[in-house]
């Protein structure tokens, strides 16, 4: 008989699991909710010192009362921290490890990146770096549970319940440093990733091939995958879907990455369009894409400057400005006679589209000043996460800016993006962009997640008038350019192109300097 123990995450305790067990035990398991010391009815009262080891031992103490010779761990969110920390301890007696929308903590991380805000995870650290022993973290009032995660799926009673029966987490369970032990990382794993709070298995496959390290396990055949298209809280919204998962998961089932890594990742897949090979320059983290003398024209050219997706891994390459989708694009606008534009900028976490945004800034400029580009007409295209940096030119469009372009966009930040400054969401900020042209390719096969902040962009746009030309690939998926090489992706990328560079024109629709008008009428 397979044996269960549910760990649950921040301001809940053994409560949150009771459907799900009920559907462990219908199926012939044993099923052991836990509650952690100082979370609420049915566990040891907080003390103080209450930390991330105490709550690891409540787990192992649980492990070693199972009688059955292995159990299946089961952490969500927070809960994922002590189950890895138990694990380590009695590693011959865990089965299989199951993290629910957990993250992927590492060695020495501690919890504290589970926090939503920033100020809060500041004011748990003291200057020197220890935790503030003032007092336990209050759970979030009714309204901001969805700052936790996506309360999709979750009815008024469940969500009054979640809300009712919340208790103060203890500070040091969050900002003490996970220890893992080496035996950990040898154990069967299970991700149940919950699509509604933006998880997904394409988002972990893309991650495994930009060669992150620390995704680089998970192609293990012994680790597996499940969806649940629901929102972080699933032993609350499809608990009876959930248990069935489980059995699944403590069976060795699941999507398995291991095939999949084989292939080339997509962001390394060559563009859809074959496009003549124009001059590339690389100053600093700024390439050029020229186009050559034959194209006609003296003078300066108009510039389309490409602005790649995120969050990315640090240490990734090739970089961005070295994929062939957005090299495809940089040549293929070099080669209708304009000046195309790709570069690296340092978008890595949540926190960093501030930084992100500022070494766009500083690229823009650089390619105005450059005396082989019309510095007055510039347009930026924006592909993926990067979507949400179109937000400060929409909101206020400097006078260089002629257009701008979206590739499938995330246009809000997504239900567990939280971590992001809220000036960077293009569904408000389009409310400021007068008449501005806006170029924006949707694609059909979009995640659902990422669509709906599309069309809460869309809704904003029309409510504002705002000048939307939508470009739409119904058969086409997330970076289709470099996954779906059909005729209709082919027109989009082209139409596209040419649109936004029809865009650089006089307004009076007379080319802009040392642009010939034939630039982007030419035959493909």
């Amino acid at each position: 008989m397979t044996a269960f123990i549910l760990v649950s995450g921040t301001f809940t305790g053994g409560w949150i699991w009771q459907e799900v067990a009920a559907g462990l035990r219908e199926s012939g398991a044993e099923a052991h909710p836990l509650t952690l010391t100082g979370m609420g009815e049915g566990g040891p009262p907080a003390a103080p010192g209450t930390d991330l080891e105490t709550h690891i031992q409540d787990v192992v103490r649980q492990i070693d009362r199972v009688d059955a010779a292995q159990v299946v761990l089961v952490g969500h969110s927070y809960g994922l921290y002590p189950v890895l920390g138990a694990a380590g301890r009695r590693p011959e007696r865990v089965a299989r490890i199951v993290n629910v929308d957990g993250g992927l903590p590492q060695d020495g991380d501690p919890a504290l990146g589970l926090v939503p805000d920033q100020a809060l995870r500041d004011r748990l650290l003291d200057p020197s770096g220890a935790a503030d022993d003032d007092g336990p973290l209050a759970p979030p009032p009714l309204d901001g549970w969805q700052r936790w995660g996506s309360v999709k799926g979750i009815d008024a009673e469940g969500l009054a319940k979640l809300d009712r029966r919340a208790v103060p987490q203890p500070a040091a369970t969050l900002t003490q440093p996970l220890p893992l032990t080496e035996a950990v990382g040898k154990l069967p794993l299970t991700g149940v990733l919950c699509t509604a709070n933006g998880s997904s298995i394409q988002l972990v496959e893309s991650a495994v091939g930009f060669g992150d390290p620390r995704f680089q396990a998970l192609t293990d055949p012994r680790v597996t995958f499940f969806e649940l298209a629901t929102g972080h809280w699933p032993m609350l919204s499809v608990p009876g879907e959930l248990a069935g998962v489980l059995v699944r998961a403590a069976a060795g089932e699941g999507h398995r990455l291991a095939a999949t890594a084989k292939e080339r990742p997509v962001h390394l897949r060559p563009f859809l369009l074959d496009v003549p090979e124009r001059p590339r320059e690389r100053i600093g983290r700024v390439d050029l894409h020229l186009p050559d003398d034959g194209r006609g024209g003296e003078g300066p050219r108009p510039a389309v400057v490409f602005v790649h997706g995120g969050p990315l891994p640090a240490g990734a390459r090739p970089t961005p400005r070295d994929w062939p989708t957005l090299v495809g694009y940089g040549q293929y606008v070099a080669h209708l006679g304009g000046v195309g534009v790709t570069l690296d900028h340092r978008l890595h976490d949540f926190t960093d589209y501030g930084r992100a945004a500022q070494d766009v800034l500083d690229a823009v400029e650089l390619v105005r000043a450059d005396p082989r580009v019309d510095g007055d007409r510039v347009a930026l295209w924006y592909f993926s996460g990067g979507g949400l940096l179109s937000a400060d030119p929409l909101a206020a469009p400097p006078p260089w800016l002629r257009c701008v372009a979206a590739t499938y966009p995330v246009l809000a930040p997504l239900p567990n993006w939280t971590l992001v400054d809220p000036r960077f969401r293009p569904s408000a900020a389009v409310r400021g962009a007068g008449r501005l042209p806006i170029v924006l390719t949707r694609v059909g096969l979009e995640q659902p997640e990422i669509m709906a902040t599309v069309e809460e962009f869309l809704t904003a746009a029309k409510e504002c008038d705002a000048n939307v030309e939508v470009v739409d690939v119904p058969s086409g998926h997330h970076s289709f350019e470099a996954i779906d090489h059909t005729d209709e992706a082919r027109r989009a990328v082209e139409h596209a192109v040419r649109t936004v560079l029809g865009h650089l024109c006089d307004q009076d629709g007379t080319a802009a300097p040392g642009l010939p008008r034939r630039a982007w009428l030419l035959e493909p």
